[in-house]
């Protein structure tokens, strides 16, 4: 893309393109599809290295009280370790949202992008404890991004057939390199983690062929930038002008409405959470997001090591376990993408949800059963059981819960709905990976299960009745039907 200097307009002031007069080859063309995994592929590296060093506690943390005699990292340490992420991304939502508003999509990438590179190097360097955890709370700001910034990129740049996939395929790629930091760290010393992630921080730096976001620019009342990036990013057949038309007519509804809230902050506030295409879909992401992360995979991914030797009672085979773990869930992840294609959002979910639940109470039982000596403890049907599990979460919960707020926040409340979501999200997962020892400790890995299943079961209830279809709409049509009750039913169905 040349660049060029571009003057404002007014909706009312943009032409119709005239979409009978388009031809419809773009819309089968390559070329869109292209430029749409180029933006994706950066967004999903950012999540690939996320895993990477997220997961990293799991290796380096054995390897460093092996190398000092378990005398230095106390359970306490452990604990604020392998939590440091989430908790230090809070922070960092607030200027991460703040920043996609003023600055735009491409340049707060490209900024944290660098930042990527230059932790990569500071995890090199560490060697003790405490630097260990100044490096996992530094590692908040890309986490924070993933939720924020990642997220509304590839909701925004992929076109509706393709954003589905794209937004699944950046969880299955946060797997992903959660299992390669396992593999390095069972064969190889820890730091060379470090040195895989710094070679893939490098990728990112194709931030600079990304155009803006047609979202942003249109937002700030640059038309004919916008139509220009749009059509570079999603072509100019009829489906891509006609997306384009209706983002740039819907702007001035939501332009009028922003100058309405700016103009008392605190009032346009609580008139934003009483506001019904407001909430109703912020407490669906609630759901979805808190059924993910009390799937209970998250914590059995971050503390893999531990579950597995307190089941399996050896720790060679929970070192075999875990890399087999990880690899049948970033398979079934891989192959849940290509489910979104075929499958209807709720179809996918829902089924995968149940047979997950099932593969939880299933757990609890067996291992209760052997706690009680009434069977014993068989290492096939306990891999087996967690194979299950993971296959069944991988597919569905893990893949699309959070996905879903990326195609349910509306347009209206972006900068709100992504605060409050990214925040909700980080506490309940930092909670949850801080206090999971405690978890094992108290109730057991018996009742651990017991409460996962339980807390996914009563998600998937609400969810079941209250989640829409959003398979193939676009961000407009989806934030139509929280915003026309009475045509909920004709804007998802036709």
């Amino acid at each position: 893309m040349e660049p060029c200097e571009y003057k404002q307009v007014n909706a009312d002031d943009i032409p119709d393109d005239g979409n009978d007069s388009l031809s419809t080859d773009d819309d089968k063309s390559w070329r869109p599809f292209l430029r749409q995994l180029l933006v994706s592929s950066g967004t999903w590296n950012v999540y690939f290295i996320c895993g990477l060093y997220m997961s990293a506690p799991t290796v380096y943390l054995p390897q460093l009280r092996k190398e000092t005699n378990g005398t230095v990292i106390t359970d306490e340490m452990a604990s604020w370790i392998s939590s440091g992420c989430s908790y230090g991304a809070l922070p960092w939502v607030f200027v991460h949202s703040a920043a996609l508003t003023l600055f735009g999509r491409k340049y707060t990438s490209a900024v944290t992008y660098l930042y990527i590179t230059i932790i990569s190097i500071v995890f090199y360097c560490s060697n003790t404890p405490n630097q260990l955890l100044i490096f996992q709370i530094s590692l908040g700001v890309p986490y924070s991004a993933a939720l924020t910034v990642s997220i509304t990129i590839l909701a925004e740049y992929a076109s509706p057939s393709f954003r589905g996939i794209s937004l699944s395929m950046k969880a299955a790629t946060l797997y992903w390199g959660i299992w390669v930091s396992n593999a390095i760290g069972t064969f190889f010393h820890w730091k060379y983690i470090s040195v895989f992630g710094f070679v893939c921080s490098l990728y990112n730096l194709t931030v600079f062929l990304w155009p803006e976001s047609p979202l942003w620019l249109v937002s700030k009342g640059r038309f004919e930038e916008c139509k220009k990036c749009h059509r570079w990013l999603k072509g100019s057949g009829r489906t891509a002008e006609r997306e384009l038309q209706n983002l740039i007519k819907s702007y001035s509804a939501v332009d009028a409405s922003n100058q309405k809230r700016n103009g008392n902050v605190v009032t346009s506030f609580f008139r934003t959470l009483v506001s019904k295409d407001f909430y109703r879909p912020m407490l669906i992401c609630f759901l979805s997001i808190t059924m993910y992360n009390l799937s209970g995979k998250i914590v059995c991914s971050i503390y893999a090591i531990e579950i597995l030797k307190k089941i399996c009672d050896s720790e060679s085979t929970a070192y075999i376990a875990m890399l087999l773990l990880d690899g049948v869930t970033v398979f079934s992840m891989y192959f849940g993408c290509y489910l979104v294609k075929i499958l209807k959002r709720r179809t996918l979910l829902f089924w995968a949800s149940a047979i997950a639940i099932v593969f939880l109470f299933s757990l609890s039982i067996y291992l209760y059963l052997i706690k009680l000596t009434i069977i014993n403890e068989n290492k096939i049907m306990s891999i087996f059981l967690l194979i299950g599990f993971s296959l069944s979460v991988s597919c569905g919960p893990v893949i699309m819960s959070v996905s879903l707020y990326g195609e349910l926040i509306p347009m209206k409340y972006k900068q709100e709905s992504i605060i409050i979501i990214s925040l909700f999200f980080i506490f309940l997962q930092s909670s949850l990976l801080k206090f999971a020892p405690l978890i094992f400790k108290y109730f057991k890995m018996h009742g651990m299960f017991v409460f996962f299943g339980v807390s996914m079961s009563i998600c998937w209830l609400f969810l079941y009745k209250y989640l829409p279809e959003t398979k193939d709409k676009t961000l407009q049509e989806i934030e139509d039907y929280f915003k026309y009750e009475k045509r909920r039913k004709l804007i998802l169905l036709r």
